[in-house]
């Protein structure tokens, strides 16, 4: 990588949990460019009562922290909620850098993850058909004749993750394009090519029934016709689907557990393999019990 460039600014969002945060923290401070790298930290404020003890802890634990060239922290004094929250704060840092790493408070990295984020946004800032880089790959069987180390898939990953300010520039917060086109169902079939789940989240997200920054995110990136980058093994472990998340209520271990330390060569030129993508849109297939779910409960 070049030394010259000036680095990504992380940017990490925490609410409640002060035992996932502080692994996170740990794993990022353990990377050999922590140091060398600005930190923002985005505290949300407790949504109940039940909450203060554990925000109050995650504040005093940050207000101790070191290890970065420069720790900025913003605590809400309400809730802001996640998808506020990230709109706002990435929103926020990256008018001022013109690109940004984004983690979330449940996020275990390898020691060399700002490594491969930053030369994945350097290499990769002018190709307009990548709009996002991430370090998460989910567990698929890339083919064994596969010969890149990293591939492209048309799916945004909110899973330790950055972008570039003119690609989040675009970004459709009220999927507008959705609500004023005639006929969704080119909207619809774009969409799908990162997997089937995506269309039911973008129509409960229009509904008001979830708030998501990510379906949002993904998108702007379908209409784009823009890819995300994925490593083929992952640098990042999510351990917030434990139950104890935001948005993961229950507990699930098909995410993937492997992350691998080395070297990631990244070719400028890359394109898009079908078989890839082919398995990558299977991994995030529905179960037909949730199809069946959403059509009966939601007319989805």
């Amino acid at each position: 990588m070049n030394q010259s460039e000036p680095l990504a600014p992380i940017v990490l969002f925490c609410y409640n949990r002060p035992g996932h945060l502080r692994q996170t923290l740990e794993h990022l401070q353990a990377n050999t460019l922590a140091s060398e790298s600005e930190l923002y930290i985005y505290s949300d404020g407790p949504k109940k009562e039940s909450d203060r003890a554990a925000i109050h802890k995650i504040r005093a634990y940050i207000s101790q922290l070191s290890g970065f060239k420069k720790i900025n922290i913003t605590e809400s004094e309400t809730n802001q909620g996640l998808a506020f929250s990230v709109i706002k704060g990435v929103s926020e840092v990256i008018a001022r850098y013109e690109k940004v790493i984004v983690l979330e408070d449940d996020m275990l990295t390898t020691p060399d993850f700002l490594d491969y984020m930053n030369e994945a946004l350097q290499v990769y800032r002018s190709r307009k058909d990548i709009f996002t880089v991430t370090a998460y790959t989910p567990p698929i069987s890339i083919p064994i004749n596969y010969k890149n180390d990293v591939y492209l898939a048309p799916r945004a990953s909110s899973w330790g993750w950055g972008t570039w300010a003119e690609k989040w520039k675009k970004a459709d917060w009220n999927a507008e394009e959705l609500t004023n086109s005639e006929t969704v169902a080119p909207i619809r079939e774009r969409l799908e090519k990162g997997g089937n789940d995506l269309w039911p989240m973008l129509v409960k997200q229009q509904r008001g029934i979830i708030d998501s920054w990510a379906i949002r995110w993904t998108f702007t990136q379908s209409q784009q016709q823009a890819y995300g980058l994925y490593p083929v093994h992952s640098k990042i472990k999510n351990i917030g689907t434990d139950g104890s998340g935001t948005n993961f209520t229950f507990k699930s271990g098909s995410y993937g557990h492997e992350m691998n330390t080395g070297k990631v060569e990244m070719k400028p030129d890359i394109q898009p393999d079908e078989r890839v993508i082919r398995l990558f849109r299977a991994y995030y297939d529905l179960p037909f019990s949730v199809k069946i779910k959403n059509w009966v409960k939601y007319r989805i």
